[in-house]
């Protein structure tokens, strides 16, 4: 079993608290819009680590992070990006490769709304944890934790870390 945590949109803003709530996981994922490397470098300092950049990270954090990640977790085909959309309105130009070879978790950040949605005609999990930093409109501030057990999405919490 692998314990994950899932932050995105922290714009340069990352909570003390992140590392409590992240303490028991194996891994740290980040979907885009750090801000910053530093923000990289304190969660890769901490725990195994992947990302994708944001529409408002520079070439600093490009030059970390690539785009879209797309990897196995145990047995679950997993895609991490930005900005890709949720079922029913995914990104034009993520549409073609998700529908030809879906994969099972399908992670984004970007729109600051927080989102567990399965696509049941594809058959996937669409996760977005929305904003963990202090820029947005979002009133609450949130990540993710759950558990990937073999083929399994697990365990799901949703976790506030308080007022933006």
């Amino acid at each position: 079993m692998t314990k994950i945590g899932l932050i995105s949109d922290t714009h340069g803003f990352l909570d003390d608290a992140v590392f409590k709530y992240f303490d028991l996981c194996d891994e740290i994922w980040h979907a885009g819009d750090f801000g910053s490397v530093a923000i990289i470098d304190s969660l890769a300092a901490f725990k195994p680590f992947k990302g994708v950049w944001g529409n408002i990270d520079g070439k600093d954090v490009r030059a970390v992070c690539p785009e879209h990640q797309r990897f196995y977790c145990e047995q679950v085909d997993v895609w991490m990006t930005h900005i890709g959309g949720y079922p029913g309105r995914y990104a034009m130009q993520m549409k073609p490769e998700i529908v030809i070879h879906p994969p099972k978790l399908f992670i984004c950040g970007h729109s600051h709304i927080l989102k567990v949605q399965f696509d049941p005609k594809l058959g996937l999990l669409h996760l977005n944890p929305g904003a963990a930093g202090k820029q947005g409109w979002q009133k609450v501030r949130t990540l993710m934790r759950f558990d990937i057990n073999s083929d399994k999405i697990e365990n799901l919490e949703v976790i506030e870390l308080g007022i933006r």
